[in-house]
C-alpha cells in the first residue's frame, strides 16, 4: 500500500465545517458546492449535530481559510455566478471510498457512535447493506497503516462499543439516554433543515441574477 499523507489535526470548527461539506455534497447535491451563507446554516443545524454550535460567518470564513491551507477544501467560481462557493477535498487527499467517507462524516458531525448508530444515521449519506458492512468499514478504517478511527473502551452499562475519528481532538459528547427514541424526530427536523438550506441557496442565486440584470 502506498504511503499515506499524515492525518490533519483538525480543530472543532474545522471538523464541523468539513463534515458539513461532506454531508451536503451527498444530501443536497443540487446546492453543492456551498455558499458561505448555506454552509454557516449547515454547521449550526440543531438536528444531526453533537454538540450544537452557533458559529458566525467570520468564524466559518477563518475556518475555511485554515482548511484551504491544509488542502482539505477548495473554492469554486465561474459562469454567471460571482459568489464564491466551497467544496471538500477529503476524498481526494486520502483514498477513501464513499462508505468510509460517510462514516467519517457522521463521526465529525455527531461525535462517537456505535456501529448501530452509524448504520441508522447513514441512510442519506450512504446506503449500507447491513450492520456487518458498517463493521467491515470500521475495521478497515482502524487497521490502515494510518488509522482514521479507533474503538473506545466500553463504559459501564454500555452494550455496544463506540468509535471515534482520529482527525483531531473532540469534546466529550453529551450523554443522553433518549438518543435512540429521538432518532425519528431528528430525521424530520433534518429534512426541514435541508429544505431551509435549499431555500437559502436559491435566494443567493436570485440575488446574483438581480445583480447581473442591474449591471446591464
Amino acid at each position: 500500500m502506498e504511503e499515506m499523507k499524515a492525518l490533519p489535526d483538525l480543530s472543532a470548527a474545522e471538523q464541523r465545517v468539513l463534515g458539513s461539506l461532506i454531508e451536503k455534497s451527498r444530501t443536497t447535491p443540487d446546492y453543492y458546492p456551498m455558499t458561505l451563507n448555506s454552509l454557516t446554516a449547515a454547521c449550526n443545524q440543531k438536528s444531526a449535530r453533537n454538540p450544537v454550535v452557533n458559529y458566525d460567518e467570520e468564524t466559518i470564513t477563518l475556518t475555511l481559510n485554515s482548511l484551504k491551507i491544509k488542502g482539505l477544501i477548495s473554492t469554486v467560481t465561474g459562469g454567471s455566478s460571482r459568489t464564491i462557493k466551497y467544496k471538500h477535498n477529503l476524498g481526494i487527499v486520502y483514498p477513501l471510498v464513499p462508505a468510509a467517507l460517510s462514516i467519517l462524516c457522521l463521526l465529525m458531525l455527531r461525535g462517537p457512535l456505535t456501529p448501530g448508530e452509524i448504520n441508522s444515521n447513514a441512510a442519506r449519506l450512504y446506503e449500507f447493506d447491513s450492520i456487518e458492512e458498517v463493521l467491515e468499514q470500521l475495521q478497515k478504517l482502524s487497521e490502515e497503516t494510518q488509522p482514521f478511527v479507533k474503538q473506545l473502551p466500553k463504559r459501564t452499562g454500555q452494550k455496544e462499543a463506540r468509535f471515534v475519528h482520529l482527525l483531531g481532538d473532540q469534546a466529550e459528547p453529551q450523554e443522553t439516554e433518549q438518543a435512540a427514541p429521538q432518532a425519528t424526530i431528528f430525521q424530520s427536523n433534518e429534512e426541514l433543515e435541508n429544505r431551509i438550506s435549499k431555500l437559502e441557496q436559491e435566494l443567493e442565486e436570485l440575488k446574483e441574477l438581480v445583480n447581473l440584470l442591474m449591471d446591464k
